[in-house]
């Protein structure tokens, strides 16, 4: 009760309520998810102490020497908002007690400061007399330091704003955590999704009301020469009434059974769609995606469609597939083509070579994989890991929130 009454006084010291604090605090939970919205807190830290500069350094365990530095204030002609790569460097504040919030009165006497190299080096260039703030530390060995800085002519920071600092400290810590386990989580979902386009899988993510949310670049390929599957205002369906109507069944029972789901179970029905072209059909599958009783909402990613294309082409790698049968280069390019399902005879066509000459490097294909059939190479090929190499070519494309552009930082270290 004490604290929480310290916590009203500073706020009411500075002019703040409590709806004031929770659009601050909001700010920066919004910031986990969005580096622009973290800005958009930060800049609200900066009004409400009037500050020159506030700074949030994060750093990663994985990436002890390097930072991402989110500068709020025009620092060199850069704008109200800049961020900066932010090197390991040695400042007057690398080891203050960590999670505890600090001035540069509690490090250091005024002589000493004004004297240091660091404040001649960037304190007197950028005008950061006053400094306050904390190295926080996160739950999986991160740390990040949130810096205050004001110039010489304006007052020290008061114990109401040191206070208010304090408050913030926590709540900095769990939106960088939160922001650590989204960002991990986006990281490996990429790494599925990649994964399954090298397998020449196209997945399709609808929402509850059956539009298309997400789709990867196998399954845009496919749409796009709507042989079989189209998009029809957002939606997906099949090219004939009959393998239509089924599609959109399945897809009603998808949303019906994650509706009614036991814990931890997930249904998935196949369906063979015919295409125009007379092409083998494509085989389809869909499957609800498990989700929490609370997680609802419009757009919620609610079933996912596979979809493989029997006549496609394999993107698998062929610097995997040379590495793991210790293929020459000559032999890797007919292997690769015999995966996709042409002829000896039509693999060299393709590659321009003798048919004697192609023979001779399947010869020594099969001795290299201990296989006898041209079918048995094939399927040997087809079930490796080749499929999971980047290929060449792989510009798959994402959906990620771009990240902000970094700059080389100079003497931008100012509140480090």
């Amino acid at each position: 009760m004490e604290n929480s009454s310290l916590g009203v006084n500073a706020l009411a010291d500075m002019g703040l309520d409590l709806a004031d604090y929770d659009r601050l605090i909001g700010g920066i939970y919004d910031g986990s998810m969005d580096h622009k919205l973290m800005a958009k807190a930060l800049r609200h830290v900066r009004s409400v102490y009037q500050a020159n500069y506030v700074t949030l350094i994060l750093r990663v365990p994985e990436q002890p020497d390097l930072g991402l530095m989110i500068v709020v204030g025009d620092i060199e002609g850069e704008g109200e908002v800049s961020y900066w790569a932010y090197p390991q460097t040695v400042t007057p504040f690398n080891n203050p007690p960590m999670d505890q919030v600090f001035t540069v009165d509690d490090l250091m006497s005024e002589a000493e400061w004004t004297n240091s190299v660091y404040f001649k080096t960037y304190g007197i260039v950028h005008d950061t007399y006053h400094i306050m703030g904390a190295n926080i530390s996160t739950a999986d060995g991160g740390k990040l330091r949130f810096r205050i800085t004001r110039p010489k002519a304006a007052p020290r920071f008061t114990a109401s704003e040191r206070t208010l600092c304090e408050m913030l400290v926590p709540h900095l810590r769990r939106a960088m955590q939160v922001h650590n386990l989204l960002d991990r989580s986006e990281s490996i979902g990429e790494l599925y999704s990649q994964a399954i386009s090298r397998l020449s899988v196209a997945t399709i993510v609808l929402d509850q009301n059956g539009s298309v949310l997400r789709l990867n670049p196998v399954a845009s390929e496919l749409l796009e020469r709507a042989d079989g599957l189209k998009l029809v205002g957002g939606r997906l369906e099949a090219s004939y009434p009959s393998d239509n109507r089924e599609l959109q069944r399945l897809v009603r029972n998808a949303f019906a059974h994650d509706a009614n789901k036991a814990p931890g179970n997930s249904a998935a029905d196949a369906l063979s769609v015919a295409r125009p072209s007379g092409q083998v059909n494509l085989g389809v599958v869909v499957e609800a995606i498990p989700s929490q009783d609370w997680a609802d909402g419009k757009n919620t990613p609610a079933v996912v469609v596979y979809i493989r294309d029997a006549v496609g082409r394999s993107m698998a790698s062929e610097t995997v597939t040379k590495q793991l049968f210790n293929l020459t280069r000559a032999e890797t390019a007919l292997a690769m083509e015999l995966a996709n399902g042409l002829s000896l005879e039509e693999a060299a066509e393709v590659l321009n070579v003798r048919r004697n000459t192609a023979r001779a490097h399947l010869r020594s294909i099969f001795s290299k994989t201990g296989v006898r059939r041209q079918t048995e190479l094939v399927r040997i090929i087809l079930n490796s890991v080749v499929a999971l190499g980047k290929p060449k070519s792989a510009g798959l494309k994402s959906d990620k929130t771009e990240k902000p552009q970094l700059k080389l930082a100079p003497a931008a270290r100012n509140s480090a």
